[in-house]
C-alpha cells in the first residue's frame, strides 16, 4: 500500500520524524513530496528555505521510513498525487482533513501534531538564544530583525518601572 505525504521539511526535527514514521506504518511504501526551493519561498517567504532542496531530499532519503522523495515545484502536490495514485495521504495534526490537497484522490489520515515542534519554533528559539551574542540579525517567524535594535528595545523596557508599559 502506497502512502504519500508532502511538505517543506526545511530543518528536520523530532516532530517530522514521528510524523514520517507514523505515515510509513500505514502502508508498505512512503513517498514524500518535497516542496522545491522556489515553492518554499512562495509559501514561507523570501528567507526560506534554510536548506536547499537537494540537501533536504538527501536527509529525507537517509531515513529508514522514507522509500522515495519527489521534488515538486507547484504550490500544492495535486498533480504529483494524481500521477502517483497513493492509497493514503497523510498530513500533520495542524491540518483539517477536508483541507488536505488530494482528499478526492485517496484516503486521508491526519497524524497527531507533536506540540512545540516546528521549524519556525526552532528558528525563533535560535534567534532568542542568539540575542545576547554579537549576531546582527535574527529570524522571528515572518520577519528578519536587527538584533541591536531588539536589544535596545529590551533595555528601554527594563528601564521602565512597573505600570509604564511592560505589563501592557
Amino acid at each position: 500500500m502506497l502512502v504519500f505525504t508532502n511538505g517543506c521539511f526545511d530543518i528536520l526535527h523530532v516532530g517530522h520524524i514521528r510524523y514520517l514514521q507514523a505515515s510509513k506504518a500505514l502502508g508498505t511504501r512512503l513517498v514524500v513530496g518535497l516542496n522545491s526551493d522556489a515553492s518554499v519561498r512562495r509559501i514561507k517567504g523570501p528567507d526560506r528555505p534554510i536548506n536547499s532542496q537537494e540537501d533536504r531530499a538527501e536527509v529525507l532519503r537517509a531515513l529508514a521510513c522514507v522509500d522515495d522523495v519527489v521534488i515538486f515545484d507547484e504550490d500544492t502536490p495535486y498533480e504529483l498525487i494524481k500521477r502517483l495514485r497513493p492509497d493514503v495521504i497523510t498530513k500533520g495534526g495542524d491540518y483539517e482533513k477536508e483541507d488536505v490537497v488530494g482528499i478526492d484522490l485517496a484516503k486521508v489520515v491526519i497524524i497527531p501534531y507533536v506540540a512545540d515542534k516546528s521549524t519556525t519554533r526552532i528558528l525563533d528559539d535560535a534567534c532568542r538564544k542568539r540575542m545576547g551574542s554579537r549576531g546582527d540579525f535574527c529570524f522571528d517567524g515572518d520577519l528578519l530583525w536587527e538584533t541591536s535594535l531588539l536589544r535596545a528595545g529590551e533595555e528601554v523596557l527594563d528601564a521602565l518601572s512597573p505600570g509604564q508599559g511592560r505589563d501592557v
